[in-house]
């Protein structure tokens, strides 16, 4: 067992709080996974999560700012106006005999509570698998995470394959800390990426979407989506903007959405899921509404049409909460108001203008053929410089966790 110290002035006050409440209750209580991680690559942590013995009605009932959620594994959410801390209880080991699994091995509960030792090797990588006590500043490992620590390594605790049957979204997880850390992963980790792909079709679609904001929403969108098609995976999650690329520039536009992203995020800009899903299922959209159309659908109506196709095929694989879809679609509908030079002054003046705007540039970056009508509606901006709506800038709303987060 390894054993190095961290202070308590690196944790979050809250989460300290957390941690000495049950421990003052008698229970065993530790400071777990990703911020322990960021810790100790000085890096700082965006949510702390707490484990420990005692079970989530427990907890509930000594925190009255708590709710309890989670089906497949429940959890507490300890509320501190904005900060949220995520209360676990340590899990038992798995008997594959009498596990509650689909076929393909994922796990549809994973409620059995256990002792300290089980929990660390129910977690998922050894990065994520060290654990801060406050009373002794100390953090225990007992899995050579920090090891792959220094040595940049992502590593899968346990067999591999079936610890990614279990759950699917670790694939997902693995992209994430490459691209986020700069690590590598593990080969025998990483081998069975490569063919795995399928099993994500077995997750829920809301889990997936909220596991997808952390991808697309982090700042390293580009590279993400380089991973997600190296590992064979983007296909499992997005069927017609894989198929697109076939017959469009989507790769191209897909990149040059998430470019953007990035550039956004790094200037501390407002960004929004709505603009990425928009160039996602743009040529999907497109090809729908001229299959409407040619067979007599008006271009309205085929618009319409064509819209809720191919968002309601998506959301068979992730979902698309409306207050994303919405804005998606006028940004659709809009590129063909755009080429409407004459209803300019009107056009300036949609609340969804400047993300249209920006996606017609985009499609023209991508190599869409649109008589320079991005360079004229340019020129017509800074022209009327008083038309244009202003713009405000807002906090993301969406949720800073998932309803469900197993390791």
């Amino acid at each position: 067992m390894n054993e190095v110290l961290l202070e308590k002035e690196q944790v979050s006050i809250n989460a300290l709080k957390v941690l000495s409440r049950l421990s003052e209750h008698g229970y065993q209580a530790y400071l777990v996974g990703g911020s322990v991680r960021d810790i100790l690559l000085n890096q700082t942590p965006k949510d702390f999560d707490v484990a420990t013995d005692a079970h989530p009605e427990d907890v509930h009932e000594l925190f009255r700012n708590s709710r309890m959620i989670g089906r497949r594994f429940k959890i507490v959410h300890v509320r501190f106006g904005r900060d949220i801390i995520e209360v676990a209880t340590f899990r038992a080991s798995k008997n594959i005999e009498e596990t509650d699994q689909t076929e393909r091995g994922l796990l549809l509960s994973d409620n059995d509570y256990g002792s300290f030792e089980e929990d660390v090797f129910r977690r998922d990588f050894t990065i994520n698998a060290l654990y801060y006590s406050p009373d002794t500043h100390k953090v225990t490992d007992l899995v050579d995470g920090q090891a792959d620590i220094d040595a940049k390594i992502i590593r899968l605790i346990g067999e591999p394959e079936s610890r990614y049957r279990e759950d699917p979204v670790r694939m997902l997880r693995a992209i994430r800390f490459k691209t986020k850390l700069g690590f590598s992963i593990d080969p025998n980790s990483e081998q069975p990426m490569f063919k795995l792909g399928y099993l994500l079709q077995d997750v829920s679609p809301a889990r997936l979407f909220e596991e997808l904001l952390k991808l697309f929403m982090s700042g390293q969108a580009n590279v993400v989506f380089d991973e997600l098609l190296a590992y064979d995976i983007f296909g499992w999650l997005f069927p017609d903007a894989k198929r697109a690329m076939n017959q469009y520039p989507a790769k191209n536009l897909i990149r040059e959405a998430l470019l953007s992203t990035d550039r956004r995020i790094e200037q501390d800009l407002p960004v929004t899921p709505a603009f990425v899903y928009a160039a996602l299922l743009w040529y999907p959209f497109v090809d729908e509404k001229r299959r409407l159309e040619q067979e007599g659908a008006s271009h309205p109506d085929a618009s319409n049409e064509a819209a809720a196709n191919v968002i309601a095929k998506q959301l068979l694989f992730t979902s698309i909460p409306r207050r994303f879809s919405t804005p998606m679609r006028e940004i659709w509908n809009l590129q063909f108001r755009l080429p409407n030079r004459k209803k300019a002054k009107a056009l300036v003046g949609h609340k969804r203008f400047r993300a249209a705007y920006d996606f017609l540039l985009l499609r023209e970056l991508a190599g869409e053929k649109l008589d320079n009508l991005g360079a004229w509606w340019t020129k017509y901006q800074e022209d009327n410089p008083t038309e244009r709506q202003p713009t405000k800038p807002r906090r993301r709303r969406w949720p800073r966790r998932t309803q469900e987060k197993p390791s």
